[in-house]
């Protein structure tokens, strides 16, 4: 049996049109590039497409929050890597971390929370998982020490003083 991975990452390039004047990327970017990655690594790793699930199946996952803290800035053409996790999960929603890393991974430039809610679009109401998705995610789960999103960052913070 293969063990699928639960740590997800691809490399991507900072562009001009997502940056500000002073050559960082835009904080709002940030979001779109780390959702695009984390859409592209579960299609890629765990055969999941999620647009083809809302077109045949009438469902799919809808952002419920974002908590995203901004720790270095990434610069206009920088090479980043972007790395996301599901840290918990339930019935109806999922919590994923994702993290931009410079090239080597030795810089840790942002880090998000997204809790994604599991979404009927025929009914617009929250879905149940079925039972392979709850498999799927069982299998996946990498879950983290702290469960407060302060906390976390903090820990980022003290690693990069020492």
């Amino acid at each position: 049996m293969n063990t699928l991975p639960k740590l997800l990452e691809s490399k991507v390039k900072i562009r001009f049109q997502d940056c500000d004047p002073f050559n960082h990327l835009n904080n709002a970017a940030y979001i779109n590039y780390f959702i695009n990655a984390r859409e592209d690594q579960v299609s890629e790793n765990y055969n999941l497409d999620i647009y083809k699930m809302a077109q045949t199946q009438g469902k799919s996952w809808v952002v419920g929050s974002n908590q995203i803290a901004y720790l270095k800035p990434a610069f206009l053409m920088e090479d980043v890597v972007i790395s996301t996790q599901l840290i918990y999960f339930n019935e109806t929603k999922l919590q994923v971390e994702l993290k931009m890393w410079n090239k080597d991974k030795t810089e840790i430039k942002a880090v998000m929370w997204s809790t994604f809610v599991h979404f009927n679009l025929l009914k617009q109401k929250r879905e149940i998982h079925t039972e392979d998705l709850m498999q799927l995610f069982t299998s996946v789960l990498n879950p983290i020490e702290s469960s407060i999103f302060d906390e976390r960052i903090l820990s980022f913070k003290k690693q990069k003083v020492q």
